[in-house]
């Protein structure tokens, strides 16, 4: 047969179906994300579209300030001091901040992004679910200028869910790890980010001399966490560390002194009835009182 001899209606036949195939291969196969702009925002938000990773500019980035969140000083100076020193180029470690609820923990990473952005801090929040794509996400920031929080909140998994095994190898032990220019901050209200059931204490190993040595099952449990390098632990709020964060709320919404004053019974009745006294419930009694009385 020669080189402009037409193919057989057979073999043309064959070749479209070919083509057709692998038309529908491309389309259920994953797909890295592509780079996007990276000057049109300070904070992304990483989600998939069918079978693509996508980097979405977020354009109303929490205006939340480091002075703006009170009583959680211990805490605010470790999470300050790790993101200096990444933002300066020098080491710093990975953050699980863990413990009760509304009591700053996503907070305190926003504000230190709105502090860093002009040094060239950047955030990337991904979800649990699409933590499977975390290798591709490194690749995608390798070599940038910036710094790169990847910023997972109130991370905690089921058993056999895929994205432990992804987070696990890219905190420690992968070949390929995460390049210099990125951390991953994480908020939790499990320490150990797995659920823990009764039945495995039983697996603890009582030694003569009274030693107790964890099963692997819990040691299992406890390695993801070991794998952050800074732990920041938060604790429910008293109700005077309330009062002082209610006051700081209403102030932030713009009520004089006198109206501050004035809501401190209210606030506590407001408290009472939530059956919490965290940060988050003092903000929502903030907005409410402010809307009824500003």
């Amino acid at each position: 047969m020669s080189a402009s001899a037409p193919l057989p209606s057979a073999v043309e036949a064959l070749l479209t179906r070919a083509e057709s195939l692998l038309a529908r291969l491309e389309q259920v196969l994953p797909h890295p994300a592509t780079p996007p702009d990276w000057g049109a925002a300070i904070a992304w938000r990483y989600v998939r579209r069918g079978q693509a990773g996508v980097l979405e500019p977020v354009r109303q980035v929490a205006r939340i300030r480091l002075a703006d969140l009170k009583e959680i000083e211990p805490q605010k100076e470790r999470l300050v001091r790790n993101t200096e020193q990444f933002v300066a180029g020098r080491m710093a470690n990975n953050v699980l901040l863990t413990g009760a609820r509304g009591t700053g923990k996503s907070s305190l990473i926003k504000a230190c992004l709105n502090e860093y952005a002009p040094r060239g801090l950047r955030l990337v929040e991904i979800d649990k679910a699409d933590l499977v794509d975390l290798p591709d996400l490194i690749a995608l920031v390798a070599g940038r200028p910036e710094r790169f929080v990847v910023f997972c909140d109130d991370l905690s998994f089921d058993e056999g869910e895929p994205g432990y095994k992804a987070l696990k190898s890219v905190l420690d032990g992968s070949v390929a790890e995460a390049g210099d220019n990125l951390l991953i901050y994480a908020t939790s209200n499990r320490r150990h980010l797995l659920p823990e059931y009764m039945k495995e204490n039983l697996s603890y190993q009582h030694t003569e001399d009274g030693e107790v040595h964890p099963g692997e099952v819990v040691e299992e449990k406890i390695s993801l966490s070991e794998r952050f390098g800074l732990w920041i632990s938060f604790y429910p709020f008293s109700q005077p560390e309330y009062l002082v964060i209610v006051a700081q709320w209403l102030r932030a919404f713009g009520l004089p002194e006198t109206a501050v004053a004035a809501a401190r019974a209210e606030s506590l009745v407001w408290a009472l009835e939530r059956g919490s006294r965290s940060g988050r419930v003092a903000q929502q009694f903030a907005r409410d009182y402010a809307a009824r009385h500003g």
